[in-house]
């Protein structure tokens, strides 16, 4: 079996593949037609040798990957372009960093929702966890088992997480777009030919998903925490804050070790990340599959422009994106044409 370093991600009604040099964003809309948004990506590790580092270039990939995994929901919303989804548009705040910085409005806007959403996950996952621990100091005075405590609390918090948001139903039809990209990707490393059936017939689960990524941050965040000191509850708190992108950039070491490995050892580590994709990750139909196809070709530019699909280049600006996507709704092209059986998003590229 071939290893790759493409990945990918679910987005609304889609799915985003980044190869090395490329992502693709493909989305199918209600009437069946599938729009796909595809440009040529750069990453900063091309540009500076530093970057490129163990555990660095994990840092780097890690946020590199939140901004694509952003900007991709983003995209996809505006390719799907039904009346139903809410388009976002910019606060009042965010219009006014946007003319005091210069930056492009888009680029204010990921920016807000990274900070919202890194807001959220240190205080669900961080800042709970230590102060729902710091109650029992009365009754525990060793350390090293306030620390386990706490990464049982962080861990429980985050299973009980993902299980709930995946009985919401749009989610759960991320979560099978999610599993046709991986079926995607298992296809392609196996050397098969990329149609509905060849790959339908592989697992969901995938050693290089973010899932696992996510679940071995968590592990090690524990082994680390540990050495911490729970005098100060505040001090324990930032140092931790301060030690996740080092935790982060670890773990992707192990990530990209693992998709590299056949190892026995690499199987029994992965283990736990794959069992949790079990909950990210659903069964997908063939329609969903085929997006997915659809997807990865455009990453690798194989896919040609055909009955049913629409293929639309970008340089990824927020106009270009608006005005490409109003040119794809007001594209007349009949829907479920194209047969999908004759076709042939670090978190994980390295």
């Amino acid at each position: 079996m071939k290893k790759s370093s493409i990945g990918g991600q679910a987005v609304l009604e889609g799915v985003m593949m980044k190869a090395p040099k490329r992502i693709a964003i493909a989305v199918r809309r209600s009437d069946g037609v599938v729009q796909i948004k595809s440009e040529e990506v750069t990453s900063i590790k091309e540009r500076y040798p530093l970057f490129n580092w163990p555990i660095i270039r994990g840092i780097v990939s890690f946020g590199e990957t939140m901004v694509l995994g952003v900007r991709s929901l983003m995209e996809s919303a505006e390719l799907y372009g039904e009346a139903e989804v809410e388009e976002y548009k910019p606060s009042k705040l965010e219009t006014w960093l946007s003319e005091k910085t210069g930056k492009n409005i888009e680029d204010v806007m990921i920016a807000s929702a990274l900070v919202i959403a890194i807001g959220f996950a240190v205080l669900l996952f961080v800042i709970m966890p230590a102060f729902l621990t710091s109650l029992l100091r009365r009754w525990i005075d060793n350390g090293l088992i306030m620390s386990l405590v706490e990464g049982l609390i962080r861990l429980t918090t985050f299973l009980v997480y993902i299980a709930a948001i995946s009985q919401i139903k749009d989610i759960k039809r991320v979560f099978q777009y999610h599993g046709a990209e991986h079926k995607t990707i298992h296809c392609y490393e196996h050397g098969e030919e990329l149609t509905v059936e060849n790959a339908r017939k592989y697992t969901t689960l995938h050693p290089r998903c973010g899932t696992a990524f996510l679940l071995i941050v968590m592990v090690l965040s524990i082994l680390t925490f540990s050495l911490l000191s729970w005098n100060n509850l505040l001090i324990r708190i930032l140092t931790k804050i301060l030690l996740l992108p080092i935790v982060a950039g670890i773990s992707y070491e192990i990530i990209k070790w693992a998709g590299a490995s056949d190892s026995k050892w690499v199987e029994i580590i992965m283990y736990p990340g794959l069992m949790l994709q079990k909950l990210t990750t659903k069964e997908p139909d063939d329609e969903q599959l085929q997006v997915a196809i659809y997807s990865f070709k455009a990453a690798m530019e194989e896919l040609k422009e055909q009955e049913g699909v629409v293929f639309v280049e970008s340089d990824g600006s927020a106009e270009d994106g608006a005005r490409d996507a109003d040119k794809l709704r007001h594209t007349d092209v009949p829907a479920g044409s194209g047969d999908a059986t004759s076709i042939s998003a670090q978190l994980r590229e390295g």
